[in-house]
């Protein structure tokens, strides 16, 4: 059974990356990585690793898709509106 849900666990993951590398639009990756931040989570504690996973919720999932969608919304400031 455990072996089941690790294996579950890594498919999900392996899912969850693709779509991550196949979005193109960068808020829509960095909205989709922070999934994939919450799902790499899910695989850590699942392997018994749950410091590994606290750190990955918070900067997996959290920090960089922050930064990635701060640093979208400066570069938009500074290019204009688009056409």
């Amino acid at each position: 059974m455990a072996e089941l849900i690790v294996v579950l666990a890594l498919a999900l993951v392996a899912v969850a990356g693709t779509v991550v590398v196949r979005t193109r639009d960068p808020a829509g990756q960095a909205v989709v990585l922070g999934g994939y931040g919450l799902l790499l989570s899910v695989l850590f504690v699942v392997l018994q690793a749950p410091d590994v996973a606290l750190s990955q919720v918070a900067v997996g999932a959290a920090v960089v898709p922050l930064m990635v969608l701060l640093t979208i919304r400066a570069i938009g400031r500074y290019q204009g509106p688009r056409r």
